[in-house]
């Protein structure tokens, strides 16, 4: 009498347990992402006078932001099918590259429309990217 090749095992609750380990890529990308997007952020807004405790503040929480972001979306990236991906690394970076814009003081209209144009660059190089990446 013929058996089946495939045991099957344990269903027991630890069976789809699993530890996550980050590497330290994974933390080290966002995080000088983060910070070298927070001291840009409170350079532009310096406007070449001293430096106040505003100014401060708001690149500490643009950086923090786009740290926590970056490092979602390094999370979540292997579970986005390509097309979803690329779109969302376009939609962070024009986000990113609007508000660094806004910060200049210019209009609402330029911010909005350099931050979609680099963000529909980068969708386009994406895209190519992982489409040719993948088979």
């Amino acid at each position: 009498m013929a058996t089946h090749a495939a045991v099957p095992g344990r269903r027991g609750a630890r069976a789809h347990a699993r530890t996550r380990h980050h590497t330290p890529l994974a933390w080290a990308l966002p995080l000088v992402l983060g910070v070298i997007y927070g001291f840009y952020a409170a350079f532009i807004r310096r406007d070449g006078g001293p430096s106040t405790g505003g100014q401060v503040l708001l690149g500490l929480v643009s950086g923090v932001a786009l740290a926590a972001l970056c490092f979602a979306l390094g999370r979540i990236q292997r579970s986005l099918p390509r097309e979803l991906r690329a779109a969302a690394y376009g939609a962070l970076t024009a986000c990113a590259i609007g508000f660094l814009v806004s910060l200049t003081d210019t209009s609402v209209l330029r911010s909005t429309g350099l931050g979609l144009a680099v963000g529909a660059g980068v969708l386009v190089v994406s895209y190519y990217y992982l489409y040719s990446r993948e088979t």
